[in-house]
Parts: structure tokens; sequence; C-alpha cells
């Protein structure tokens, strides 16, 4: 898994990022796939945001309809933290005396590859949500309470997924 990432980030470096990973010990790989996985969580982050507004506006007009918010608010505030978690993640830098260990290319290759699977989910939520706001201009509002159960239990388990993370590039050992 981590491997392929590691090999096409390697393929599309000049030779000028060759000898800078000669001179210091694969530091350039490392710092490539970091700035490819930011760019990928920071494009999560604008999603999140954007599905944060579209569910906002549902959330307050189906208090204006009275229907009960506990679904409702619950999406939002796990979309909260999760956004939050997203747009703040580990980059996988690990300092010279890091307790913690030391961070390799395949550790980071291996977050990436998390990263984008993570996505795949992401996209499931999207169109769910997108389902629900369609739902909500067309006025049917049975469809967007029982859409609001559906995202609550979806939203949770996408942060339960992403709090594995750390496991992926810092494997729990002894």
């Amino acid at each position: 898994m981590g491997s392929d990432t590691l090999g096409k980030i390697r393929e599309r470096q000049g030779i000028w990022s060759k000898v800078q990973n000669f001179l210091t010990m694969g530091y350039g790989t490392k710092e490539d796939i970091r700035e490819a996985d930011k760019a990928l969580r920071d494009s999560y982050y604008q999603s999140f945001k954007e599905m944060r507004q579209r569910w906002s506006e549902i959330n307050l007009a189906a208090l204006d309809a009275g229907l009960k918010g506990d679904d409702f608010k619950k999406v939002m505030q796990v979309m909260d933290r999760l956004m939050e978690k997203i747009h703040r993640a580990d980059y996988g830098y690990a300092g010279l005396f890091d307790r913690k260990g030391k961070i390799g290319e395949e550790g980071l290759a291996r977050s990436l590859d998390f990263d984008k699977e993570f996505g795949a989910s992401l996209s499931d939520l999207e169109s769910e949500i997108a389902e629900t706001y369609r739902a909500y201009e067309a006025g049917d509002w049975n469809s967007v309470s029982a859409k609001a159960k559906l995202l609550r239990s979806k939203i949770v388990s996408l942060d339960e997924k992403w709090n594995e993370r750390e496991k992926v590039f810092r494997p729990i050992g002894v």
C-alpha cells in the first residue's frame, strides 16, 4: 500500500530532489509526501466547510419547521470536530529527540494512502448531504428527518475512522 505511493512520488522527483535525498538521507521525499498529504487534507477541509454551510441551512430550516433537532445538531457538532481534526492533523514530523519515534517514508506514505481512502468516505457523505439538501429544498421534511438519522451515524463512523489515522504511521509498539 505505502510502497506504491512512495514509488510514485519518487518517480516525479527531478534530479535536484534525488541529489537532495542522497545528501539528507531521504528528507526531500518525506517532505514531498507531507506536502501531497497536506494538499489532500486541505481539499477535504474545504469540502467540509461547504457541507457545513449546507447543513447549517438545513438545520436552521428544520428548527423553524419545528422538527426535533437532536440528529441535526449532532451531525453539525461531529462535522465541526472532524473538520478541525482534518485541518490540524499531524503532518508526520518527528523531532530529533521525539519520544514517539522516527517516522519514515513508508509510514508517511501509508498515512497518505489512508487519507486518500478517507476521501471515498467523504465523497459518500457529500452526496448524502447534497441529497438531503435537495429534499429540504423540495420541502420533504419526512425524508430530511430520516436522512439526518442516517447522516448522524455516517459522520460518527467517519470521525472514528479518522481517529485511527495516527496508528497508520505510528504503530503502537512496546
